[in-house]
């Protein structure tokens, strides 16, 4: 009774933000995530799309580009993603903020609760996802040559060749496997870090409204980041491969038949091919991209009427 209590009272006292603040926060976190992590997310796609022996290691790839293509190409690729990431993580922040509505009517949910509504969430987001990650890889997979294309001629080449389901949506339920347990673990460590860092910084008799310092939020976003990477990395190398093709997809199957040829002909190391990049590229991208988002919420709260 007295726990029931005390999550009325601090339902009353925290106000959710509006469904248009968790898409504008969400948009600009996306934005601050593309800029800071695009040069290691192309030495991470390269890294799982290569052919056994093609590189040597992180090092090489990152020296491969740079000589052979010049240093913006460890930007190749970002048109896509920041055309459409902004909406993506618009679209995960408000999923996510209508997931713990459905999930619980307070507020504050428990980590496994958080874990579930960041599944929610991942599912949801993969509509956009999907095919903005596509354009990406299919971006970051060329390597300078004069055949090269643009991004809108990759857009057209795949709608009108493949069509929907094997050209702009390639690779849509293996995203959707990707991002729920990604989205899973990144909410549910992002809240747990944030949480035991505020009693570390105000003590358990603290206001639960007063926002972090920006170390501790840069550091739970972090944290989030990488189980996101943690909880969902093999899935993500299939993805890849299979964004990177233009094999026809026969019902779901492609998913475990692209598991077992990976296996069959690398072995299990290649289901986590480029996850150094991928760590060294998820502290600064997590932490700004939390860092920007909670940034944004603050401002919103303090200084307009849209929060």
């Amino acid at each position: 009774m007295a726990n029931a209590t005390s999550r009325t009272a601090e339902a009353t006292t925290t106000r959710p933000p509006s469904a248009f603040a968790n898409f504008l926060a969400g948009s600009i976190g996306g934005a601050a995530q593309v800029v800071v992590g695009q040069p290691l997310d192309t030495i991470r796609v390269r890294a799982q799309i290569a052919s056994p022996g093609q590189y040597k290691n992180t090092w090489d790839i990152a020296s491969q580009t740079v000589k052979r293509e010049g240093f913006l190409a460890l930007y190749k690729g970002m048109a896509s993603p920041l055309i459409g990431i902004a909406s993506v993580n618009a679209l995960l922040f408000t999923g996510y903020s209508q997931s713990k509505r459905i999930i619980s009517p307070y507020p504050v949910l428990s980590i496994p609760q958080t874990a579930v509504a960041g599944a929610m969430a991942g599912a949801f987001q993969s509509l956009l996802a999907s095919p903005v990650e596509l354009f990406k890889i299919r971006m970051q997979g060329q390597y300078g040559a004069a055949t090269d294309k643009k991004l809108r001629h990759v857009f057209q080449e795949m709608w009108s060749q493949h069509g929907i389901k094997n050209g702009v949506m390639r690779g849509f339920w293996i995203t959707v496997l990707r991002d729920m347990p990604a989205y899973a673990g990144f909410y549910s460590a992002y809240e747990f870090s944030k949480r035991r860092l505020h009693k570390s910084v105000y003590g358990l008799s603290g206001n639960k409204e007063t926002p972090l310092p920006v170390w501790a939020t840069l550091t739970a976003g972090a944290t989030g980041g990488l189980a996101y990477w943690t909880a969902c990395y093999p899935f993500d190398v299939v993805k890849s491969r299979v964004q990177n093709t233009t094999t026809s997809l026969n019902g779901l199957s492609y998913i475990t038949n692209t598991f077992k040829t990976i296996y069959r002909e690398e072995g299990l190391k290649a289901f986590w091919r480029g996850i150094t990049p991928t760590y060294l590229r998820t502290i600064p991208a997590g932490a700004s991209t939390f860092l920007a988002f909670e940034l944004t919420l603050e401002f919103l709260k303090n200084n307009t009427s849209l929060y």
